[in-house]
């Protein structure tokens, strides 16, 4: 399928499959008069990718995903991804447990129940409104 196909078909711009072309995570086939043609498994593939970019992977480590988890399974060493992948997971659950933290922190300022630790001691703010 031709690369506006694949953008219909996949959801995504076809400037967004251009770029997954720079970076290294999608291949496409030229024909004679220059137009990028792709593969049936490319729809999938590029839900993968956006999927991946949504967890918060940066495009090296997606590329080095890619071969471990394509239609034809791993094609390489994957035992290094999986330390890679680990520490994006682990801060990411970081990065959720502050922002909870914030938001309780607002849900109690909103509540009356306490002031943010930066407004504590300024003129008309005190703890408990």
């Amino acid at each position: 399928m031709r690369i506006g196909e694949l953008a219909r078909a996949a959801g995504v711009s076809t400037r967004a499959l251009r770029y997954y072309e720079e970076q290294g995570l999608l291949v496409s086939e030229r024909r004679g008069n220059g137009y990028r043609e792709y593969g049936e498994h490319a729809v999938r593939q590029v839900a993968f990718i956006q999927d991946l970019y949504s967890a918060g992977l940066p495009s090296e480590v997606i590329r080095e995903i890619l071969p471990c988890a394509g239609p034809a399974g791993a094609t390489g060493d994957c035992s290094a991804l999986q330390a890679k992948v680990q520490e994006v997971r682990d801060r990411l659950a970081r990065q959720e447990r502050q922002i909870a933290d914030r938001r309780e922190m607002l849900e109690r300022y909103l509540s009356g129940a306490d002031a943010p630790a930066a407004f504590t001691g300024l003129p008309g703010l005190s703890a408990g409104g």
